[in-house]
């Protein structure tokens, strides 16, 4: 699916579960609830399967790109998603919701969006890698030292962290992608249908946190909404910085803004939910920041393409 046609489903979908008739007595959203973990596990196997085997070589044969990228990533975006929801004094459920935001590793729509901006495809999907492989560790350590001042139960809070990103980001990928090079049937199956159960379980997992927090979105959530557009515009600014220190390509430094900036939102809502069953707020600001980065990143990656065109059509005259 292109970045613009994930973008309008993404909307569609949820005013889709927004405007859920009440009278009709079932809401399909609401009652998937339960299964979201499950639903987030498939999304995760099934871009296992379709994670190429020479992305993986790309890793091993470029680490000091990769690495130093994922660690900009890393060092930077935690931090600032506490120090923007500090500043502006959010709400707990918000604050905590956006802290998550921060910390988890870059969405897989980044790698969609580098290809339009003409950017490094190959250095995008080794940083979304490296990232997801690397975030059972990575995300409990950043929740620990983000929470352990003022909360009692950070300790536990970030073993189960630890659990669910194991369970249900690592081992479905692995799993995914050790399966599909053994098997060539899965493999050929996947490419069918893997893109649709990717994308589509992201869609219903953002729609499924529309449709739970309907009477939240229906006030104001300015501070919220400036927050999280400002950790976005941090991201971005902190991808090139960091493509600059490393002394990147101009592709690949696209590649890095794009991935900093476009955190992997779904795995914040559903880490939020299993994290903090009982209060959905905290799965807003991850539901919100989809919404923010897909709608700034398209503009982003639009922008270069044309300019990139622009650039060889000067140059033909």
């Amino acid at each position: 699916m292109s970045a613009r046609g994930l973008l309008v489903a993404l909307v569609a979908l949820s005013l889709v579960a927004w405007w859920w008739p009440e009278h009709w007595g079932w809401d399909p959203f609401v009652a998937s609830k339960p299964g979201l973990p499950w639903l987030f596990a498939a999304v995760m196997f099934s871009l296992g399967c379709l994670l190429p085997r020479d992305e993986v070589q790309q890793v091993v044969r470029a680490w000091p790109q990769v690495l130093g990228g994922t660690g900009v990533q890393y060092g930077l975006m935690p931090l600032a998603a506490w120090a923007l929801a500090t500043v502006a004094q959010l709400p707990q459920e918000y604050f905590v919701g956006v802290v998550l935001v921060g910390c988890v590793p870059g969405a897989m729509a980044s790698n969609v969006l580098t290809l339009t901006a003409r950017g490094n495809v190959s250095y995008s999907i080794s940083l979304t890698t490296l990232a997801t492989v690397l975030s059972p560790v990575v995300v409990p350590v950043c929740l620990y030292v983000v929470f352990r001042q003022g909360h009692q139960y950070a300790a536990l809070l970030a073993q189960k962290a630890f659990w669910i990103l194991l369970t249900q980001v690592f081992g479905p990928v692995l799993s995914g992608h050790l399966l599909a090079r053994w098997f060539a049937w899965l493999r050929r199956l996947m490419q069918c249908l893997g893109p649709w159960v990717a994308n589509g379980g992201i869609l219903w997992i953002i729609a499924t946190v529309v449709a739970l927090n309907r009477p939240t979105l229906a006030t104001r959530n300015g501070s919220l909404w400036l927050v999280l557009l400002g950790l976005n515009g941090v991201g971005y600014l902190g991808g090139a910085l960091g493509g600059w220190m490393l002394r990147l390509p101009w592709p690949m430094r696209k590649a890095l803004v794009l991935e900093i900036g476009m955190q992997n939102a779904g795995l914040g809502t559903v880490l939020a939910a299993q994290l903090f069953p009982n209060h959905p707020q905290v799965q807003l600001p991850a539901a919100l920041y989809t919404f923010g980065c897909m709608f700034t990143g398209a503009l982003l990656a639009a922008c270069w393409s044309r300019g990139k065109q622009e650039e060889k059509g000067a140059k033909a005259k």
